[in-house]
C-alpha cells in the first residue's frame, strides 16, 4: 500500500496557505519577553490605520499574549455558517489566537510541536480571513518547528525582528537573523524595544538594559535598524489594558511606532 504524500513546501519554494492575504510579514526574536508581541500587535494596527486590511495570527501557542494585548481576552471562538473560526476584531485588524480557544486565560497548552504546527495551519485555512493586504504572523521566540513551518508553508514576504539592547537578547536574536537568511526569508529590518529610559522628572536618559546593541547587529548583518522604543508608562499601561499605544498612547509613542510603520510599508 502506498502512502499519501503530504505536499509539504521548501523554504525556497513555499507552498501558500494563505492565499487570501497578499503579503505575509513574521515578527519574530530570538528570546521571550523582548515585547515582541507589543511590536507586532502595535505594526498591524499601524497598517490598518493606513488603510490596509490587516489580520494578525498569534502563532506564540506556548504564550499567546495577543488576545490582551488587543482586548479580546474574554472573547470565544466562534464558527460562521460555512464552518469557518470567526476572528475577532478590534483596533481595525482582524485577530486570531490559540488564547481564544482556552476555557480559562491560565489553561496550559501541553502540546508537543506536531500539534502546536498542525494548531497553526488550521488557523491558516479554518479561519474567515476574508482578503487580506496584509497577514502579521506574531512568531514565538527562538528558532524551531514553527519558523520552519510557517516559512515553508507561506511565501513569507519578510521578517521584522526584535531585541533589546542586552548582549542575552542581541545573541539570540542574532541566531534567529543567521536562521531567517539561511532558509530565504528576507529580513525587513530590526526593532529595537526597551531602548532607553527618560526619567519624567529629570528627562535624563538611562540605558537600563545596555546601549548599542541593536545598531551592532545591523551593522554586521547588514539589515536596517527599524526604529528604537524606549521604556514608556504609556506604552506599559496601555498594554496591559488591552490598548494599542499606536493608536491611543502619547504623541511621542504613536509618531515612534508610526516612523517603523512607514519603513516597513516602504519596502513590501
Amino acid at each position: 500500500m502506498h502512502k499519501t504524500k503530504i505536499p509539504y513546501g521548501s523554504t525556497q519554494k513555499p507552498n501558500n496557505r494563505a492565499p487570501y492575504a497578499k503579503k505575509v510579514i513574521a515578527i519574530s526574536s530570538g528570546k521571550g519577553g523582548v515585547g515582541k508581541s507589543t511590536v507586532a500587535a502595535n505594526l498591524a494596527v499601524g497598517l490598518a490605520q493606513m488603510g490596509l486590511q490587516v489580520g494578525l495570527l498569534d502563532a506564540d501557542i506556548y504564550g499567546p499574549s495577543i488576545p490582551r494585548l488587543l482586548g479580546v481576552e474574554t472573547e470565544k471562538l466562534r464558527w460562521n455558517d460555512d464552518n469557518k473560526m470567526i476572528p475577532s476584531e478590534n483596533f481595525g485588524i482582524k485577530v486570531m489566537s490559540v488564547g481564544l480557544t482556552t476555557p480559562k486565560s491560565d489553561t496550559p497548552l501541553v502540546w508537543r510541536s506536531s500539534v502546536a504546527v498542525s494548531a497553526l495551519m488550521q488557523f491558516l485555512e479554518d479561519v474567515a480571513w476574508g482578503e487580506l493586504d496584509v497577514l502579521i504572523i506574531d512568531m514565538p521566540p527562538g528558532t524551531g518547528d514553527v519558523q520552519l513551518t510557517m516559512a515553508q508553508e507561506l511565501p513569507l514576504c519578510g521578517a521584522v525582528l526584535v531585541t533589546t539592547p542586552q548582549m542575552l537578547s542581541t545573541d539570540d536574536v542574532s541566531r534567529a537573523i543567521v536562521m531567517f537568511q539561511d532558509i530565504h526569508v528576507p529580513i525587513l529590518g530590526l526593532v529595537e524595544n526597551m531602548s532607553y529610559f527618560i526619567a519624567p522628572d529629570t528627562k535624563k536618559r538611562y540605558d537600563i538594559f545596555g546601549s548599542g546593541g541593536a545598531q551592532k547587529l545591523c551593522s554586521t548583518y547588514t539589515i536596517p535598524l527599524l526604529g528604537q522604543i524606549p521604556i514608556k508608562s504609556d506604552i506599559l499601561n496601555l498594554s496591559d489594558q488591552g490598548k494599542i499605544a499606536i493608536a491611543l498612547g502619547e504623541f511621542e509613542t504613536k509618531k515612534m511606532y508610526e516612523s517603523i510603520v512607514r519603513k516597513i510599508r516602504e519596502v513590501i
